[in-house]
This record gives structure tokens, sequence and C-alpha cells, in this order.
């Protein structure tokens, strides 16, 4: 610790020396005695004085109190509710560090939980998927509450480390027609009957329709559906109803435009419901999707499998490269929507370029298990895009199969029908989540026989900690 001191020593004893940012946006600070201090508000190379409101053995929690000296990369946020003051709102967490700054914290988190978690090292970085900074969020969930003490309606996110719903007027990470529309909404819910029974509204957007879902708790009286109308007329959005469950969501209206969205370099459009996943930003997701086939580099005489296939974000861009495609899926409606979308797609695909061959099965892929693996048959790529669970038990039944194959020692035997069976030759991993990607790496890579040739990040929420992520593994 004798650079710190010497550095300290410089300054007063209270001042503190920022030296990164934790997956929190939290500063990570050090005291003389080695003591970590995890500072909300404050940025690497930072000198700053802090409140300790948390304090245990190992570690500290505080708020920024000063900046002594400020970062180079310190920006001034572009929401006015942004920020540490009471009441802020908590959406995003980094908008007062440069949006480049913010991609190098994310890939450097990447490589450190690759490493300090998995123990493997990319053998190439993958330079960063970036895309606007402001106005890219399509999917949003909106907290709506009445607050009689203060006689008005909150729409919009959580404040910071609150359960209360923040006093949001615009949201600049939203469409600006969306942000736009926060205080229309919030008036519309204050002159409803049912604005103590409305506690959420969810947004879609597509490439042209912008679809509310507003979850009630009690039926809506025909006052209260004339209001929606006539808020969807002015406003041009479309407004779904969920009395309950995701299974009860259905259009106000029928008719009017789908809820869709293009990936115009593959001539795939997607219909989905503005329940179903889809990616929050849709013009990384077009890059995204671009690159992992990219990256996969399918032939047209190959068979892919897409794991966790949702919509058929991946498999329908598969299915115009592979001459096969498998996509398997957790939920049976998602299988059921990946099928229509496939056929609809099959159906306006210009003559002479059929989507290939496509299967999709549903399936619970964290009890996958060597057997299952075997059975679905032999694959020259796969493309994995999982939760933020990860994909353990897949990369875990891969791993099974090598070490039996090669005899290691306390491996189980290869499974009936294994003997003719080999494994994938290349593998994308989409990841919402590093610390899954690396653990699954880990196994990938020491166990199952790969190289992980290449990861990146993806910045898929600018301004959050939410880090997405992309590697390659290679059979060795």
């Amino acid at each position: 610790m004798s650079d710190l001191n010497d550095k300290q020593s410089l300054y007063p004893p209270d001042w503190l020396e920022v030296e990164s940012l934790d997956l929190d946006a939290q500063g990570v600070a050090h005291r003389p005695d080695g003591k970590v201090v995890f500072i909300d508000g404050a940025l690497p190379f930072e000198w700053v004085t802090a409140n300790t409101h948390r304090k245990k053995n190992n570690w500290e929690q505080a708020s920024l109190t000063a900046v002594h000296r400020e970062s180079p990369q310190r920006v001034r946020p572009g929401c006015p509710h942004f920020g540490l003051h009471s009441g802020a709102c908590g959406g995003c967490k980094m908008q007062h560090l440069h949006v480049g700054a913010q991609v190098a914290v994310k890939q450097r988190v990447l490589e450190d939980n690759l490493w300090h978690l998995g123990k493997v090292k990319a053998e190439t970085l993958l330079r960063p998927i970036e895309g606007p900074a402001w106005g890219y969020r399509y999917r949003a969930r909106l907290s709506v509450r009445h607050v009689i003490k203060k006689g008005t309606v909150l729409v919009g996110f959580h404040e910071r480390k609150s359960r209360y719903v923040a006093d949001m007027e615009v949201c600049p990470v939203l469409p600006p027609h969306v942000s736009a529309m926060l205080m229309p909404l919030r008036a519309l819910i204050a002159a409803m009957d049912a604005r103590d029974t409305c506690p959420q509204i969810e947004l879609a957007c597509g490439d042209s329709v912008t679809a509310l879902v507003l979850r009630h708790l009690e039926p809506l009286s025909s006052d209260d559906l004339a209001r929606l109308r006539a808020f969807a007329a002015e406003h041009g959005v479309q407004w779904w109803l969920q009395s309950k469950g995701p299974d009860t969501v259905k259009l106000l209206d029928e008719g009017g435009a789908q809820l869709s969205y293009a990936l115009p370099e593959f001539g795939i459009t997607m219909p989905f419901k503005p329940t179903d996943f889809t990616q929050v930003n849709p013009h990384i997701n077009r890059v995204l999707v671009s690159r992992a086939l990219r990256l996969l580099e399918v032939q047209n005489n190959e068979r892919v499998i897409d794991w966790f296939c949702g919509l058929g974000n991946f498999t329908l861009p598969l299915a115009t490269q592979a001459r096969e495609v498998l996509g398997i899926e957790g939920s049976e409606t998602l299988v059921a929507r990946s099928r229509e979308n496939y056929e609809s797609n099959q159906a306006q695909m210009p003559a002479g370029r059929a989507l290939a061959a496509t299967d999709f099965v549903a399936r619970n892929l964290f009890e996958m298990t060597p057997e299952m693996l075997v059975a679905d048959g032999v694959a020259d790529k796969w493309l994995v895009d999982p939760p933020r669970e990860g994909a353990f038990a897949l990369a875990k039944a891969l791993a099974d199969l090598e070490q039996a194959r090669i005899g290691a020692e306390g491996a189980g035997p290869l499974p009936a029908g294994a003997e003719g069976w080999t494994p994938p030759q290349r593998i994308v991993y989409v990841s919402c989540n590093p610390a899954t990607l690396a653990r699954d790496a880990g196994l990938l890579v020491h166990l199952a026989g790969y190289r992980c040739t290449a990861a990146g990040m993806v910045n898929m929420f600018p301004h959050t900690a939410h880090v997405e992520s992309m590697a390659v593994f290679e059979r060795a």
C-alpha cells in the first residue's frame, strides 16, 4: 500500500482516490489500511470525500459528498431526473460518465469476469457494439401510482434504491415520442375511475407501432375505455389490456397495424406481442444479429442449432444461410410463435430464396443431459442466447460428453448412440450476464475441448450498469 500512502500524504486524510467502477457503477477506493470503499456517484481517477452509511469488516459503502479533483470523463447528465438527490430516478446509473468511458468500463467487466470466474482469456477482443445513447429504449415497464397526498399520478421508473415511483416528466432514454407522452399518461390515469387499480404500463415499440399494455386489477368502466380510446387516437398508440397474468393480454380494439420489427439485412420481419421477450434496443439488435452470424460463418451445407431461440430472432436469419436449423426454447408459447414467424416469413420470401428447413422444439434447457444432446443430433454450429441464468446445463452436458469421449478420470460412460455424435465446430454465445458467461466459458474451455477465440461487449443499455456481450468458441 506504499504508493497509496505516498499519494495520500499529498492530500487531506479524509480524501479518497477512486481507482475503478464496480458492476453497480459505484466508485471503488481504498483507505490507507487497505479497506475497500464503494462510493455512489464517484468516478475513476477522482479524489473525493464521501459519507459512509454502511460498514463491514472488509468494506464500506458510502455516498459522494464532494469531488475535489474531477475525472476528465465526468459529463453533465442528459436527464434532469438523474442524480444522487432524494427522489432521483433509478433507471440509469452512469449518465455522469462519458458514454465512451462507459463502454470501456463494461469491456473491462467482461474481461475480468472471464478471467477471475472462468480462468478464460479471449484470444481476440472484438470491437464493442455501440449505438445511440439516447432514445434507444423501445421496451420498458413503467410503474403507475396515484399518490393521494401529492394529489397526482406518477408514471415512470422507481427512485434510486427505493420502492417509490420517481416523479418523472421526461425520460431521454425512451424514444422521444414516448418521453413526450409521460405527462399526458399521468393526466389520463388521474382522470380514470380506475386510477387506484392500474399499477403498471408496459411499453413495446415496433418499427411502426407503439403498444402500451395497461395492467388493471379491476374491470374497467365504459368511461375509462372511452378515455383510453381517445388517448390512443390523439397520441397514435395501440392499447392492450392485462387483467391478470401475461396470458390475459389482449388488444383493446381488434384490427390496426401489427407490432413487428425488421432485420433488413436478412429480409426478415418479426411480428411480436407486447409481452413477448424482444431486445430493448432495436438499433443494437440488428448489429448483434449480423455480427453473430458473421462470426458463426454458417455455410449452406451446415446444420445449426439455436439454443434459447425465443421468437426466432437468430433462428430465422440463420435459416437464410444454413441447410437446416433447429430452434430450441423453454416456452411452448414462444415455440408456437416462432413457428408462426417462420411460416409468415417463408411465405414472403422472393422466388428462389426459400428459408432452410427449420424445426422448433420446446424443452427445459436448464435440465439438459448428455443423452438429450445426442438425441438432438449432430450440428456443425451452435448459437446460444440464454437469459441471465446462463446455459450451465447445456455447457456441462457438452463437457460431460467430451470427458467421456476421452476417457477422463471420473467421467461417466458415453450415452447410447454417442459414438457417431460430434460436437459443434464453433459456438457463438450471446450473453446478458458476464458472470454466467464466464462460468459457462470455463466449462467449454477447460472440459469441453474449446478455445475462446474472441469476446467483446455489446452496449445494449447505455447509461446503465448492464453488460451484454458475445463470445466465440472454436473446437480445439
